[in-house]
């Protein structure tokens, strides 16, 4: 398995602890205001949209604050001034990384994602230093059982890359042009969606020793800690040996 999905196993491990976070609500809420400030509120003609409030419905959001979250995106209400910005920059022995963020406030998050890699001996790249080590693609995982056959005939015939069974959670990736359509073309389908966003992964993975690599790990959950980030990639190839090492 690769390094992003081992990460993305950990990720899923800690969710019950994080979903107790109020802070996931904030992340939530301003992803769906972004999603409705460019798209509009009516989730059904905005596949954003309704990607976002999906998210924050599995995390158990309050209705009330995702109704007011799409009303702060499209205007009727006050308080949706939300910009996002991209940060790339480098972890322990060169290790890369893209980091995105949601925020009301450019300095302070700037400010945090400085300090988060300061404090792991890492450091903020120029734009465009590291990106182009990434590509960006669509990462949609099904909930429940399915016939992995039938799902992987639908998944390719909307466009999807590849379909494959991660510890026994199927993934389906998209070209970042085709996300959209192979997620509606799941969801018409009768599949029950989980994850469903564009992500950024390495094009190749840094081998690195144990030390470092775990260096690295503390950072990424450093800045996936962080109140305005959305989501954090980087291409450290993560082995069964350092996985063991940091789970213990």
């Amino acid at each position: 398995m690769s390094g992003h999905s081992k990460w993305s196993t950990i990720k899923r491990k800690k969710g019950a602890e994080d979903a107790k976070r109020a802070k996931i609500f904030t992340r939530l809420g301003r992803d769906i205001m972004v999603a409705a400030r460019e798209g509009g509120g009516d989730e059904g003609a905005n596949p954003r949209l309704k990607l976002a409030i999906a998210k924050a419905r599995a995390a158990n959001m309050p209705k009330e604050n995702i109704e007011r979250a799409i009303k702060k995106g499209t205007g009727e209400i006050a308080g949706g001034e939300v910009v996002e910005i991209r940060y790339e920059g480098y972890g322990p022995e060169g290790v890369a990384y893209i980091v995105e963020i949601l925020t009301d406030n450019r300095n302070r998050a700037l400010a945090e994602i400085k300090h988060a890699f300061s404090k792991h001996e890492g450091s903020l790249a120029t734009n465009g230093a590291v990106m182009w080590q990434f590509d960006q693609k669509g990462y949609i995982t099904i909930k429940g059982e399915s016939d992995f056959d039938e799902l992987f005939l639908e998944a390719a015939e909307a466009g999807a890359e590849d379909v494959v069974d991660e510890e026994g959670i199927v993934t389906v990736y998209t070209p970042r042009d085709e996300f959209s359509a192979v997620e509606q073309a799941l969801s018409q389908a009768g599949y029950q969606l989980d994850d469903c966003e564009l992500r950024w992964f390495p094009q190749n993975e840094l081998d690195i020793s144990k030390s470092k690599a775990l260096q690295n790990m503390r950072l990424m959950e450093t800045l996936e800690e962080t109140d305005d980030v959305q989501s954090v990639a980087c291409n450290l190839s993560i082995t069964d040996e350092v996985l063991a090492a940091y789970e213990s």
